[in-house]
């Protein structure tokens, strides 16, 4: 027994929670979805929340030194990161830093790059800022997801692209870039004047040995770099709402805050003020405690879907997502998602919503108790048997 509380499963089906929305019609329902986890949070975090709610009073904050200070002391000690106190700007969220991004760093019409399939957020908000949408598919090699640097600087150079948005780790196929892989990416985003912008919010989440590098510690990019993280995915207090970009560049840092500024994001809840100084200060236990149990999760799911179904498995190498490829059933996607929720009675991610890479495919979130998994298996392996 480790700890933390990591098998008590939270009913939270009276708590508003959008991961477990759908449940309250169909009881039978099990959803390993969205990326917010079904674990508790550690003791030190309950008690800054709770020491915030029994004040009484919920007025306007100011970013208090203490946060900077817990997220510089974070990135040194945990990602080798020297960051100064003025390069951090604190925002909501990882999407809408993307927004902010888009709208200061490029105009209507303008190419922006992905790769896909990727989080579903990155093509929206492309198109909804009425950017040019550029594609770049990942390569699946040895069952994980490799660049194509050849296609992606031709992809660069053709489009004119002006900013380029990059996952890492990769979500949803767990990739975590070696640093040769991110120095490459980021040498194509200087030979050809493009903005990049690294968004790292599942940095904390290297599973297996994998070692996670800040696009700006694989050598001197920061001139036209973003790196964008939080504590929210790690420590699963998304609902709290904060997250923060790293622009060491003082230019792209004054853009970036005035675009801001005019879509008046510039304001974080004191609670995700809190609960980013709360996770940074006194949160590694709990997560060492987490990332062993999640690798224990992804063998067991590898394994047990090898095993019993023709179902195969792109092993994270890092978050708590992980990619699943029912190809070989040569189901259409409506049928294949048909079977997923009516049969097995589960929610999953639609692989189509994070690119055309997608079609045949789910992804399905391990941050649950081990019991949950265990059943969540057990149904597909009905559904999909061998």
């Amino acid at each position: 027994m480790g700890q933390f509380d990591f098998t008590t499963l939270p009913d939270r089906i009276k708590t508003h929670s959008v991961k477990w929305q759908e449940v309250q019609k169909d009881k039978e329902l099990l959803p390993l979805w969205v990326a917010d986890m079904d674990f508790l949070v550690f003791p030190e975090m309950q008690a800054a929340i709770q020491r915030y709610s029994d004040f009484g009073v919920y007025g306007y904050p100011y970013v208090w030194d203490g946060v900077l200070e817990a997220i510089q002391n974070w990135e040194k000690t945990e990602h080798d990161y020297q960051v100064d106190k003025e390069a951090i700007v604190l925002i909501e969220g990882v999407v809408p830093a993307i927004s902010v991004a888009i709208q200061a760093f490029t105009q209507e019409k303008d190419a922006v790059l992905i790769n896909t399939p990727v989080y579903p957020p990155f093509a929206r908000s492309v198109k909804l800022n009425n950017r040019r949408l550029i594609e770049n598919s990942l390569v699946e090699r040895n069952g994980r997801f490799e660049i194509d640097f050849t296609q992606l600087e031709k992809d660069m150079a053709e489009n004119q692209v002006k900013l380029y948005l990059f996952c890492s780790p990769h979500n949803p196929g767990g990739r975590v870039w070696t640093s040769e892989e991110l120095r490459k990416v980021a040498e194509l985003c200087q030979k050809y004047g493009v903005i990049l912008v690294s968004d790292e919010i599942h940095q904390d989440l290297a599973l297996f040995g994998h070692k996670h590098h800040s696009i700006n510690t694989v050598g001197d990019f920061s001139q036209f770099s973003l790196v964008l993280s939080s504590a929210t995915k790690t420590f699963n207090v998304a609902g709290t709402k904060n997250s923060f970009a790293i622009i060491e560049n003082p230019s792209l840092r004054a853009q970036f805050k005035k675009r801001q500024l005019a879509n008046n994001q510039h304001e974080v809840p004191t609670i995700g003020l809190i609960t980013t100084e709360a996770a940074f200060r006194y949160g590694k236990p709990w997560l060492t405690e987490l990332k062993g149990l999640l690798e224990k999760h992804s063998d067991f799911l590898a394994d047990y879907l090898e095993q019993h179904t023709k179902i195969k498995v792109m092993k994270p190498e890092g978050t708590y997502l992980v990619w699943l490829d029912f190809s070989a059933y040569n189901l259409s996607d409506e049928e294949l998602h048909q079977k997923i929720k009516e049969e097995a009675k589960l929610i999953l991610n639609v692989g189509s919503t994070f690119g055309k890479e997608g079609a045949g495919h789910a992804r399905l979130n391990l941050a649950a108790p081990t019991a949950v998994l265990q059943e969540a298996c057990e149904r597909l392996a009905k559904v999909f048997a061998k």
